[in-house]
Order: C-alpha cells, then structure tokens, then sequence
C-alpha cells in the first residue's frame, strides 16, 4: 500500500491490472474487469449487452434491492420469479413460464455463497436466446456440479464490500470469457474514453477520444492494493467459514424451531453468511432478544419485491412470491467471521434458544 500511495497512480493502474490477472486466475476466467461495486458490474454487462428501455430481465426477489436496482438503471424492468423453499436460490423450474417476447436475459443470485443450478438455467437461456448476467456478490469460491461463476453466464459480477470475503471496503468485478464483451464492457467503465490516465503516464500526452457514452465505475489502486494480499489467504478463510458453519449446523441440528442453511451434493459453498430461519411471527422479536444480549445479527434479505417503491411502481403485492415472502419474513443471519472463534457458537446458540423460548409480548 505505502508504494501505491508514493506513486504517481492512485486511480486505474498497474495494480488494478495485477488484480484483474490474479482474479481471473483465481476464478479459471479469461478476462476479469475491476470496478467500483458489484452494483456497477451489473449494470455495464447489461449495458454492454445491448439491455435497455423496452426489454425485461428475469431475476430473483429474495437478494440485496441492487440487483433489480440495476436492471432498472439499465432501462429494463426486472421481472421477478419466485425462489426455491429450501435455498432462497432462484428457482429455475419456474423461470420459462415468466419469458415473454421482450424478455432479454436473465439475472441469477448466488444466494449466500450457494450457487444456482447453471446448467439448467444455461439450457433455457440456450433455448429462448437470452443473455445470463450472475450476480455473484456472495460468491467467489464456489463450485456447482463441477461449473463456477462466470463459466456459463455471459458475464458474472462480484462485490468486494466490506462485509464480503474478498474485501477493500467498497468495490467490485466481473468475470467473462468472452473478448469482444470484455472489450465493451473495460469502455464502458470508464466514460467511454479510449485513454486512461495510466496510458497517458506511460505513453506520453495523446490526444484521447470519447467513442461511447460510458459510466465513472473504475476501481482505484488503493483499492486493488488492499485486495491483493487477500488471495494468499481466500482459501484458508473459506475453510476457517466451513468449520464455523459445520459448529453451528451441529450446534443447532437439536433445535426444532430453528432451521439451517440448506445444504447440497457436488458444491463448494462460499459461506458467506450463515442464515437460520424461524418463525415469522417471533423473527423480529428473537433479533431484539439476540441484541439485548449484545449478538449481532441482521436480515439477508427482506423480499425486495415488497419494498415500498416496487409495490408503488410496479403494483406487486403480498403473497406474490410466497417463498421469497416466507423466507424474507424468517430469517437472521447469524455472526460469522473466519477469526471468530468456535466457542463463540455455543455462546451464540445458547442466546438463540433462550431468545426462541422466551415469552413474547404480542403486537398491539
């Protein structure tokens, strides 16, 4: 970081490009863009692909408001489809019945770290022509029946925020084997200029021109800097999150009102978050009783469909997409860190049963 910040490059430079090479190897892809979140990620790889006013994207409602905020930065509309009950993941079962003929592409969440079923979604994709852009903010290590992100979506898009496991606080990427894409979606990120200040440091001043109207979504060195390092360490963490998720699997296997992550032959789980889901009616009342005895814990994720500004724009209303509603309405997602230590379960755990047999005072 100290040479970074003594060199004449703090924006785009050589270490966004040493990241963007060690990513793309990380994740077996041939091209990987940096840029500023995983909300930017999304949103160029519909611009790039031709996405805008007029055409629908299908997607998920149970994933942070990002997601559906991007299609509709894009021009589109995002058309919801409900998710499967046991992993929240979009269910692909349901996904052709919601293609029409302004459909375009379809966007995929890999819901804490889970991958969805890509070789089915690919093949209806395949089938009805459409673009598949993955939202893999939570997942950067995972493995599905032998595919990763980006293998069969045309693009797939990171988040490196904060809480995420590859990090610098904000940022984000995205993954593509596709060269002519890469090529419009690294003019794209940066006002459409076809000169960095970079190219203009190593180069000499040359005049530059503007051939797109592009988007300010480059990621900065400082930032790359700090995700550098981090690949030394990604797979230790990831078994550091296992073990933590195996304790609590245990922990809580012997508590009925509690149910657990699902779990699935022939994956790698990112386990970016470790969700338990309990009754809707005590959810809210369990997370105070949680804070009351100082465990954090927060809500991955209400369904967005339900949000206040997509029932008023777009008339969708409860009971819509019952499984997203259920487990938007159930879940808590529990502390979970690779330096967390396993002991720490059982402190968790035992507040969580106590927080679950209390007596709660109803709602007036």
């Amino acid at each position: 970081m100290a040479e970074v910040l003594a060199g004449e490059i703090l924006t785009t430079g050589e270490y966004v490009g040493r990241f963007e090479r060690k990513f793309a190897d990380y994740l077996g892809r041939r091209h990987a863009l940096a840029v500023s979140s995983c909300t930017g990620a999304l949103h160029l790889s519909l611009l790039a692909l031709g996405i805008g006013h007029g055409d629908e994207v299908i997607t998920t409602p149970m994933t942070f408001i990002a997601t559906a905020t991007a299609i509709l930065e894009a021009g589109a509309r995002p058309v919801f489809v409900d998710v499967e009950p046991d992993t929240g993941n979009l269910d692909a079962n349901l996904v052709e019945a919601a293609i029409t003929p302004r459909t375009r592409a379809i966007v995929p969440v890999h819901l804490y770290g889970l991958m969805c079923d890509m070789r089915t979604l690919r093949a209806i994709a395949d089938r009805h022509g459409l673009a598949i852009v993955e939202d893999s903010a939570h997942c950067v290590e995972a493995r599905r029946d032998g595919i990763g992100p980006g293998e069969l979506g045309e693009t797939a898009c990171f988040s490196f925020y904060a809480t995420k496991n590859l990090t610098c606080g904000e940022g984000g990427a995205l993954a593509t084997d596709n060269s002519a894409l890469y090529e419009k979606l690294k003019l794209l990120s940066l006002h459409g200029m076809t000169k960095t200040a970079y190219d203009r440091s190593r180069e000499g001043y040359l005049h530059w021109d503007m051939v797109v109207l592009g988007w300010k979504y480059n990621m900065s060195n400082i930032e790359a800097a700090l995700l550098l390092p981090q690949f030394d360490r990604l797979d230790k963490k990831l078994e550091q999150r296992t073990l933590l998720a195996q304790k609590y699997d245990q922990r809580l296997a012997g508590v009925p009102a509690v149910r657990r992550p699902a779990a699935l032959p022939n994956t790698v789980h990112s386990r970016h978050v470790y969700p338990v889901r309990v009754a809707g009616e005590k959810r809210d009342e369990v997370i105070e009783a949680l804070k009351a005895e100082q465990v954090g814990c927060v809500v991955n994720y209400r369904a967005v469909h339900l949000m206040r500004y997509f029932r008023e724009h777009f008339g969708y209303a409860p009971d819509d997409f019952p499984n997203a509603e259920r487990i938007g309405d159930e879940t808590i997602s529990l502390p979970f860190y690779p330096g967390m230590p396993l002991d720490d379960v059982d402190v968790v755990a035992d507040a969580l049963e106590r927080a679950l047999t209390r007596n709660f005072v109803p709602s007036s």
